[in-house]
C-alpha cells in the first residue's frame, strides 16, 4: 500500500485558513524546528539570564497563532513572518513587565551595583528598538514592515519581496533606508 505524499506547509496553511483544525496538527511538526530557530535568534540578542527559553517562546507564539481566527495565510514565508512578529511582541511584553518590576512593581530592594548592571541589559535595547520601529511605522509603514520581516522574521530579501508582493529591488532599497533611519533614531541623543 502506497502512502499518500505529505502535504507541504503552504497547502496545510491554506487548509487551516479554511477552518480545518486538523491541518494545524499536521503543520506544527513541519514548522517547529524553524520556529525554534527564530526563537533562538531572538533570544541570542537578549540578556544572558533571560527567563524565557526558546521552547517557551515558541509555545507562547503557538498559543497566539492558534487564536488567529481569520488569518488568511499566503504562504510559508507569510506564516513565519507573522510568527516572528508574535515572538517580538511576546519579548517586548516580557521586557515591559520586567522593566515595570524594576521600577517598583514588585517592591524589592536592588543594590546599586545590580541596578547599574541591569540598566545596561538588552531589555532596554529591545524596548528602544520597539519604540523606534513604532515611530518608523508612523512615517513609513512599508519600511517598518520590511524591518519586521527581515530583522525579526529572519526572512531573506526574496522572501520579504514575496510576502509584501513588491520587487526585490524595492525591498533592498527600502531595507537600506529603514536601517539608516533606525540607526539614527537609536544613536541620536533625544
Amino acid at each position: 500500500m502506497r502512502k499518500q505524499p505529505q502535504e507541504g506547509v503552504t497547502q496545510l496553511l491554506e487548509r487551516w485558513s479554511k477552518g480545518d483544525r486538523e491541518a494545524l496538527d499536521e503543520l506544527m511538526p513541519l514548522v517547529y524546528q524553524e520556529l525554534r530557530r527564530l526563537a533562538n535568534n531572538y533570544l541570542r540578542r537578549e540578556r544572558a539570564n533571560h527567563t524565557l527559553q526558546p521552547t517557551a517562546l515558541v509555545n507562547e507564539a503557538y498559543l497566539k497563532l492558534i487564536d488567529q481566527q481569520r488569518a488568511h495565510w499566503q504562504n510559508r514565508a507569510h506564516f513565519f513572518a507573522v510568527s516572528a512578529q508574535l515572538m517580538r511582541r511576546i519579548l517586548v511584553d516580557h521586557a515591559r513587565a520586567r522593566s515595570a518590576r524594576k521600577r517598583g512593581g514588585s517592591q524589592y530592594t536592588v543594590s546599586l551595583s545590580h541596578a547599574q548592571h541591569a540598566a545596561n541589559e538588552p531589555d532596554i535595547e529591545l524596548l528602544a528598538l520597539h519604540e523606534a520601529l513604532k515611530e518608523l511605522a508612523a512615517i513609513d509603514p512599508q519600511q517598518a514592515r520590511i524591518v519586521e520581516l527581515r530583522y525579526f522574521g529572519g526572512l531573506s530579501i526574496e522572501e520579504t519581496a514575496e510576502v509584501m508582493n513588491v520587487s526585490h529591488a524595492t525591498i533592498e532599497r527600502e531595507w537600506k533606508m529603514a536601517r539608516a533611519w533606525l540607526y539614527k533614531a537609536l544613536t541620536s541623543d533625544k
